[in-house]
């Protein structure tokens, strides 16, 4: 699988599904936040930095020649990126760290005396492009963020970085609300939320009425799904909560009008041979699924078949065919009649990567 990322998961810690509802009880949109605090993407630092173009052109003029010295060695190693991906990031890390980068000419020697206002000081942006290079530490951690869709959320160490086949799930939770309006005013569920793209994505499609409910075992999760959300003005709509699993939804039982997750699903003996930035650096506890990466999958499912209302919709991400496959033969056979009209769905290359269906009535 390679998993590199345009610019623009949870724990595998199997756990009894706690069912036990208080029908009584209002859902609350409070957010439950970690005492972690998010690091604030470069991107959105104040300039309070600042460089001559000169020392400026000998920063890029090394980092260039980094780049240059990797050729293609990651890409035979693991998958990984080569050096004109490596170029690109080069490239938006100025973006994210200049005041104003569109001024600044890297070619025009007239200008090595001007003064740069930058959002990292000097020493900062030889470390970060060091560490992107020399220990494979991902892009996105180094600049903070992600572009996601439509979206620029806030990313770190601890948090998984969310994948562009990740969007299809939205897309597909905006045809089940256009299609019945029960759905789109309904209380919804993203298990596993990381930094929150799911509950984000899905929180701004539903109606005036509509709610969703966020929760990751993460704590640093949790705390940057929470700032993304304040971000984009929807903690109204969107509740963050702390805790494994269904275990924070055990108010709202046979409540949910729909269910996401995008769970860890990589077998473990395959993660030591993913590239490099997600193997050394992401969280293992957002990607290990067990033997054959289906544990969370079937930890879900089962849960789904209480927490969903009747005609509530449910949508999984998976690794590919073989668990996709195997996930629908689950629901067929072992929660047998709970679930109707269930779907294999392709990502945008073709791959069959996500499941789908709906609560019976």
């Amino acid at each position: 699988m390679k998993w590199i990322f345009p610019r623009g998961c949870f724990s595998s810690i199997l756990q009894p599904v706690l069912l036990h509802s208080n029908p009584g009880r209002p859902v609350s949109c409070s957010t439950v936040f970690s005492s972690h605090k998010p690091r604030i993407p470069l991107h959105l630092r104040p300039p309070t930095s600042r460089a001559t173009v000169a020392d400026l052109k000998k920063w890029h003029i090394w980092a260039k020649n980094l780049v240059s010295s990797v050729g293609s060695t990651f890409l035979d190693l693991d998958n990984g990126p080569d050096s004109t991906l490596l170029q690109r990031e080069l490239t938006w890390l100025v973006q994210d760290a200049f005041e104003n980068p569109n001024k600044v000419s890297f070619q025009n020697s007239n200008d090595d005396d001007s003064v740069v206002s930058l959002r990292a000081c000097l020493d900062d942006l030889y470390e970060m492009w060091k560490q992107r290079i020399e220990e494979r530490r991902p892009f996105q951690y180094v600049v903070g963020c992600e572009h996601w869709r439509d979206l620029v959320l806030s990313v770190e160490e601890g948090v998984l970085i969310p994948r562009p086949e990740t969007e299809m799930i939205v897309d597909l939770v905006n045809d089940a609300v256009n299609e019945n309006e029960e759905l789109r005013n309904g209380l919804w569920a993203d298990l596993g939320t990381g930094s929150g793209s799911l509950a984000i994505g899905i929180g701004r499609i539903l109606g005036d009425l509509g709610k969703v409910i966020a929760t990751d075992l993460s704590p640093v999760a949790v705390s940057v799904a929470s700032y993304n959300v304040q971000r984009y003005d929807l903690q109204d709509k969107i509740a963050v909560k702390q805790g494994s699993w269904f275990e924070p939804l055990k108010n709202v039982e046979g409540e949910l009008a729909g269910l996401v997750s995008n769970p860890p699903y990589i077998p473990s003996d395959h993660i030591a041979g993913l590239q490099a930035e997600v193997a050394k650096h992401e969280p293992r506890l957002a990607l290990d699924g067990g033997a054959n990466g289906m544990n969370d999958l079937l930890h879900l499912c089962s849960g789904a078949v209480f927490m969903l209302k009747p005609g509530g919709f449910v949508a999984f991400e998976t690794n590919g065919e073989t668990q996709s496959k195997f996930l629908v033969e689950h629901m067929d056979t072992e929660t047998k009649g709970s679930f109707h009209n269930v779907k294999i769905i392709s990502d945008f290359a073709g791959f069959q990567r996500y499941v789908t269906g709906y609560k019976a009535r």
